[in-house]
């Protein structure tokens, strides 16, 4: 039988593992097993004396074991050329392969685009990071006053995550049906009426004094684009970096339900089969996730982020500039910046950073090294339902041989006068905290 379980804890999930049928925000970590050794290699030597670092195996292991039907990647800057692959079916009827060119729902990597264009803005000298939000959207949000650009791009506004409201909220077989058959996937948002949603209810802190992840945050920051502009902050980031990138599979459809491409199909587990959820309207996460993409768009987006191509150097030390953790709502092991989380992998590894995002049955993982030399795009397709929970270990493989040095781990005997270098030794990935599902299905759909 299939249960629905209310939504009743904020920061529950096992992000990009077991969603379910996502919910939008909420705070989780992962904490990923031990992962088998990267890339094995020489000493010191130069990367391309190296293996090809390639995580075909890992994608087929997490469709194999993390309940999902299709994976796509891809490795940059650890070999001379990028790794790019793909495992499982793009669709279960027909059994058609999933290709490593295929277009996905990004999810909350949209953050990072928005938070992007808004500092260019600042660096054109157009707004200010500490201008209040009743200077850009008067009488919209309670408290606006209060409340900086700032503090809307890292999440330390207060102010309610109207995905939490329970007009977003599946909690009984109807509406599930509802949301797999019928017209909840459809239905159109404007982002004043998102605004409004949060404006109902109170904050979860004063402004400044804690941390809470709100898609609330976005929301505006989309709106003071419009504002600022006069032009909607997907037309934005289309010129300002969709275009000049040529990031040609990249799009943010508004209301639109399609994808312009090929693509995988996402779907939810039912007792009568598995429901087809790919299609859906994304203007009910508007600038907090609307957006379409692939992996190297994806990584080619990262790479020039963060090697300095799209923001002044004083803008992009505000992008990396992280909430202090000793603010209540932060989490151990994750720090946020201005739309771009920091993860710290441990010894060998280089920090990562980036973001994560999730809709119902679309799972997205975009991090890289701060000086935009690795990348690691991957996507996954939860089924939606099932246990997902063995994909940790693949993902923490992959993120390992992004980011993490084979040479950090050679024997202490390796080197000159000394027995050929020693084959790397395991290495727990540290927990892989990540800011939580976009999408509603908040209920959590399980199969018993």
């Amino acid at each position: 039988m299939t249960s629905v379980q209310t939504w009743t804890d904020r920061r529950r999930g096992r992000l990009g593992l077991r969603f379910a049928a996502a919910a939008l925000a909420g705070v989780t970590a992962v904490a990923l097993a031990p992962t088998v050794a990267v890339a094995a290699g020489g000493q010191t030597g130069p990367a391309e004396r190296r293996p090809r670092v390639e995580g075909q195996q890992e994608l087929r292991d997490l469709v194999a074991r993390g309940g999902t039907t299709a994976a796509l990647a891809e490795i940059r800057g650890v070999d001379r050329s990028p790794w790019r692959g793909a495992a499982g079916v793009s669709d279960l009827a027909t059994g058609q392969p999933a290709r490593p060119d295929g277009r996905f729902r990004i999810g909350s990597v949209t953050k990072v685009f928005v938070s992007t264009v808004v500092l260019q803005l600042v660096g054109e000298g157009r707004l200010r990071l500490d201008d209040p939000v009743e200077r850009h959207l008067p009488g919209v949000v309670p408290n606006g006053s209060a409340i900086t650009v700032r503090q809307l791009l890292n999440h330390t506004s207060g102010l309610f995550n109207y995905t939490e409201d329970t007009r977003f909220l599946v909690t009984n077989e109807a509406e599930l049906e509802d949301y797999a058959h019928g017209t909840w996937r459809y239905r159109d948002y404007r982002p004043e009426q998102l605004a409004a949603v949060s404006a109902e209810h109170p904050p979860y802190f004063a402004p400044g004094q804690g941390w809470h992840y709100s898609n609330t945050n976005y929301v505006l920051a989309g709106m003071i684009v419009r504002k600022v502009t006069g032009r909607a902050w997907q037309q934005e980031v289309e010129r300002r970096i969709v275009r000049p990138l040529h990031l040609d599979d990249t799009v943010f459809p508004g209301s639109g339900t399609g994808f312009g491409g090929p693509h995988a199909r996402a779907y939810l587990d039912l007792p009568a089969g598995p429901a087809d959820i790919t299609r859906l309207n994304p203007s009910v996460v508007d600038a907090a996730g609307n957006g379409i993409s692939t992996t190297t768009d994806l990584d080619r987006f990262h790479a020039a982020l963060f090697g300095g191509r799209l923001l002044r150097p004083a803008e992009m030390a505000a992008l990396t500039d992280t909430v202090p953790d000793t603010l209540p709502g932060t989490t151990p092991g994750m720090a946020y910046g201005l739309g771009v989380l920091r993860i710290d992998l441990g010894p060998g590894c280089r920090p990562a950073w980036g973001h994560d995002g999730s809709l119902a049955g679309w799972s997205t993982l975009l991090l890289g090294s701060r000086d935009g030399e690795r990348q690691f795009a991957l996507s996954y397709n939860p089924f939606v339902g099932r246990d997902g929970s063995g994909g940790a270990e693949p993902v923490g493989s992959l993120v390992a041989k992004t980011l993490c040095d084979p040479a950090a781990e050679a024997g202490a005997g390796a080197g000159a006068g000394g027995p050929a270098a020693a084959a790397p030794v395991p290495r727990p990935v540290p927990t892989l905290p990540r800011t939580g599902p976009d999408l509603p299905l908040p209920g959590l759909v399980t199969r018993s």
